[in-house]
């Protein structure tokens, strides 16, 4: 690592027992002692990388003058310590690497120059899709067909480990990237060389905030910047507001992590806190066990903080001998935190810039739902809930099937199911009645529909639960809530319940350590008796691999058209990502998925409806089944040790026979196979100059999506299944894919083919050009009348008119996962600027990462507003200023429409630091990395 020019003299020695360790002393900086945690990390980043150039004497100053109430407008360079990925991300990552030791190479330049120059470590977890469920042989069957779908893409990734130093991959069926990195390769303290500092990290996903929990800084990053990273770009930030959130008081009996974070993720996200730093403190952050910090620091972008961190302290030093860390890196986190007070005071009440407060007590049981993760439901509500939103859901035919006119509670009149209320699969059977997904039709839409699946008959109507799924990094790395669903399975075996037949259930553990303390627990017989068997190890349902739903009961809700739910213990549930046949999805604890698979429908209250009767014929409630505190921290207590994480992560990076046998590339730059669907060789450095071309203004530009609030990276690059006749579909037709290999488009974003155009191709998509068609469409003004067309096939055919184009959004666009490819694909659109009421912060940077400018609405107004109907060609001036070495607060826009009438508004430039503005000037990022390394070639 380089040395810092030291000019506050802060290099100096910690002993710890008999080693000896440099460290840049944050007491040599006057006013780094009042900082919240946060700010002293990167005020200890900003000392050690001190080079007088990108970071200053007069940046150091700056952080340690922060004034909390000021409106964050100092810019410094944020260099994180290492980069972690997962393989969606991560492979368009290392083929944007490869494809820069090609320009390299053309540009006369040596490939070696391109290495990560920090640790890179990706985690093979993506992949995995739940297609077998149910049985003992799912696990084996999943993970065989995912290296076959997958050869391509880990044949690639083994061909990086060998090319590139400094990079690392834990291969498939190991575990979710944030649980193995909070369990095995995070640092908390790193020791380079004698050189002791914090662990700081970035990751090409939105959750890498998980880490936040052990006290570690980092975030989601777009795969872009996180390249540049990689390559010793630092990153560049204004030094952020921060949140402190106090906690006090303690979590009450039944109430679980997953209710804790859901009550945090609603209160942040109402008070606001995007582009800030939230900061845990007070005596309750003591009571929270390390898994349920990083529950929390996990749900970050949720909430939509840059970062949710817990300071240092004993339970940190707790949890990382937990999992296996050695005595020497123990000692040396307690000694340097100690020494550089970034070890919690519980009584200590720092400065912050804003405040929210939470007493643990008031917590009570809540899901969320049913399409994003801050709209939380407190249980003992939720079925009242669900038929209010029910109607949202339902077209008419379905409505038409109850009597009576609706009002915002139901129907008016009664419409009664021939089923009992809540009688589950077991009872029904015994009693030989067809099992019935319809608690009750009174007081909701209805239209059910009778199905045969394995042998049985079964009814299914609105608010059935289609996919019940343990999985995510979010809980699974929980073992409070992880061992709780297994004493309520437990406890529900015993009674003779089990979940409905139509359910499809999964349990995809975040590591292998989970395996091994629920069977230490001896807890999967009974986990198994409700069909939650072992699936895979990895981001699944939460991802959109839920994988397809059994054919028949897939035929009956398209048939009747219903409003199926899927219940998971993710952090995601936005429209159209868990599953094509579901429309309403709800995050809640592994305990309570477990419940609702036992329940079979949305529409159950917990507290009065009957789960089903035990085998004495009596009524048996939620209540009857949930296990104590007590026993969950006594089954924890002797079943979790030391030695499992020992031995789950003793040849971590090793992998199984298929990852060892794979026939693996080898030179220093790829070689590309021009037949390959899976990686291709990026684009974006075709034909480029040394120098970069001057920024221009956009004239002419036609609206190729017009979009409302809360647009997702998800709608923009959805990672689902690749629908057939899609122009990603027709792409894979042509070059002789069968349709059962399509895999998915997180799958497949090594190729820019696909990925291009598969984006804005997520089927709820909404282009307001169009009247009430979901999905990738728009209308193409290349042609008379503009008719409804494919955005991709729209796009190609404005690219060959030269016709530039823009997309309009409203307020949120580009929130969700740190998704590159929304970003990129937009580039290769054709789109040269996304004008917006707000954006999200990863998705804007991403967006100028790429070279499209980010424009904002003045405050209060949208396109609708202003009287945009998309219609309109759009001129955009004042983008050329940025050639000028300076960026406009404001841009001109121009929206003329058919009959000549001009709309005229200054959009805010969202270009906010000098080293953004750079990375534009450059046509992104990677482009301006390029050019930088041969110039100091």
């Amino acid at each position: 690592m380089t040395s810092s020019i030291n000019s506050f003299d802060a290099k100096g020695t910690l002993e710890v027992g008999d080693k000896s360790y440099e460290i840049y002393r944050l007491s040599a900086v006057p006013g780094m002692e009042k900082l919240p945690y946060s700010l002293k990390v990167l005020g200890e980043n900003l000392l050690r990388n001190e080079d007088g150039a990108n970071i200053t004497r007069e940046h150091i100053e700056a952080i340690a003058n922060w004034d909390p109430s000021a409106e964050p407008s100092i810019e410094i360079q944020f260099t994180p310590a290492r980069v972690i990925m997962q393989d969606f991300t991560g492979v368009a990552c290392i083929v944007d690497l490869a494809t820069i030791r090609d320009a390299v190479v053309a540009l006369g330049g040596d490939a070696d120059q391109v290495n990560p120059l920090n640790p890179a470590e990706m985690v093979i977890d993506h992949s995995v899709i739940i297609e077998n469920f149910g049985d003992e042989n799912a696990l084996e069957a999943n993970v065989a067909i995912e290296y076959q779908r997958n050869d391509e893409r880990y044949k690639f990734l083994r061909w990086g480990t060998g090319a590139f130093s400094n990079f690392r991959v834990v291969p498939p069926g190991t575990g979710i990237v944030h649980q193995v990195n909070i369990e095995y390769l995070a640092r908390s303290v790193f020791d380079n060389d004698g050189v002791a500092y914090p662990d700081t990290c970035v990751g090409t996903d939105s959750h890498t905030t998980m880490e936040n929990g052990l006290g570690i800084l980092g975030w989601g990053v777009g795969g872009i910047e996180a390249e540049a990273a990689m390559l010793g770009q630092p990153i560049s930030m204004l030094i952020p507001r921060v949140v402190g959130f106090k906690l006090h008081g303690e979590i009450q009996p039944g109430v679980t992590a997953t209710d804790v974070v859901l009550t945090i993720t609603d209160m942040l996200r109402q008070h606001g806190v995007v582009g800030k730093f939230v900061e845990f403190y007070g005596a309750g952050v003591a009571e929270l066990p390390l898994a349920n910090r990083a529950t929390i620091g996990n749900m970050s972008p949720e909430f939509g903080s840059t970062a949710a961190i817990f300071p240092i302290d004993e339970e940190t030093v707790k949890y990382l001998e937990l999992t296996g860390r050695d005595q020497e890196t123990l000692d040396r986190v307690e000694a340097y935190a100690k020494e550089q007070g970034m070890w919690l005071d519980p009584a200590a009440e720092p400065e912050y810039s804003e405040y929210l407060e939470l007493d643990l007590s008031t917590v009570v049981p809540s899901i969320a739902g049913p399409k994003r993760p801050q709209d939380r439901i407190e249980l003992s509500d939720s079925k009242a809930q669900f038929r209010k939103d029910l109607h949202n859901y339902v077209d008419g035919s379905a409505a038409d099937s109850t009597s009576g006119e609706f009002d915002a509670e139901g129907p008016a009149t009664e419409n009664t199911s021939s089923a009992d209320a809540g009688t589950p699969a077991s009872a029904a059977d015994a009693k030989g009645n067809i099992p019935s997904a319809a608690a009750s039709a009174e007081g909701r839409p209805s239209n059910p529909i009778v199905v045969e699946y394995n042998g049985k008959k079964m009814e299914l109507d609105h608010g059935m639960v289609a996919i019940a799924s343990i999985t995510s990094c979010t809980n699974t790395s929980n073992p409070s809530v992880m061992i709780g669903a297994g004493l309520l399975a437990r406890k529900a075996a015993e009674k003779g319940l089990t979940a409905a037949p139509w359910v499809k259930t999964s349990m995809a553990p975040g590591s292998q350590v989970v395996n091994g303390y629920y069977e230490k627990a001896g807890l999967w017989k009974d986990l198994e008796a409700m069909g939650f068997y072992l699936v895979g190890y990895g981001c699944t349902t939460c991802i959109g691999n839920s994988g397809p739903l059994p054919e028949e009961i897939s035929a009956g809700i398209n048939e009747a058209d219903l409003s199926a739910t899927a219940v998971l213990s993710g952090n995601r549930n936005f429209e159209g990502r868990i599953n094509p046949d579901v429309k309403m999805n709800y995050l809640a604890s592994p305990i309570l998925v477990i419940a609702y698979a036992i329940a079979g429908t949305m529409d159950f209250d917990f507290e009065t409806d009957s789960l089903g009767k035990d085998k004495d014929g009596n009524d048996v409630y939620l209540k009857d089944i949930w296990p104590s505190t007590e026993e969950i921290e006594e089954t924890i207590a002797s079943s979790i040790t030391k030695e499992l994480y020992e031995a789950d992560y003793a040849d971590v990076f090793k992998g199984d026979e298929r990852w060892q046998n794979l026939q693996t590339p080898t030179g220093k730059t790829f070689d590309w196979d021009e037949k390959s669907t899976y990686i291709r060789r990026a684009p974006y450095f075709d034909g480029m100059s040394k120098d970069p071309q001057p920024v221009s203004d956009v004239k002419g530009a036609r609206v190729l999506a017009l979009l409302g609030d809360s647009v997702t990276t998800d709608h923009i690059s959805p990672a689902s299944t690749i629908k057939p006749g899609t122009p990603a579909a027709q792409y894979l037709d042509a070059n002789g894919v069968e349709r059962k290999d399509y895999n998915s488009l997180g799958a497949r974003r090594g190729n820019h083919e696909v990925m291009v155009r598969g984006t804005f191709a997520n089927i709820r998509l909404q282009n307001q050009l169009l009247d009430g068609v979901s999905g990738g469409y728009t209308r193409d003004f290349t042609q008379e009348g503009g008719p409804q067309s494919y955005i991709y096939d729209a796009a190609m055919n404005y690219k060959e008119q030269n016709t530039p184009l823009v997309v309009l959004g409203g307020k949120e666009y580009g929130t969700g996962s740190s998704r590159d490819w929304a970003a990129k694909g937009t580039l290769l659109l054709g789109v040269k600027a996304v004008i917006a009421e707000s954006f999200e912060r990863i998705h804007r940077s991403n967006l100028i990462g790429m070279g499209v400018v980010p424009l904002q609405f003045p405050e209060g107004e949208s396109w609708k507003s202003l009287g945009i109907d998309g219609t309109e060609t759009f001129d955009i001036t004042g983008i050329e200023e940025l050639n000028n070495g300076t960026t406009p607060k404001t841009i001109k826009v121009v929206a003329t429409k058919e009959n000549g009438e001009k709309i005229e508004f200054d959009a805010v430039t969202r270009i906010d630091t000098p080293g953004e503005a750079d990375y534009y000037r450059h046509g992104g990022i990677l482009q301006f990395v390029l050019r930088n390394m041969m110039a100091a070639k």
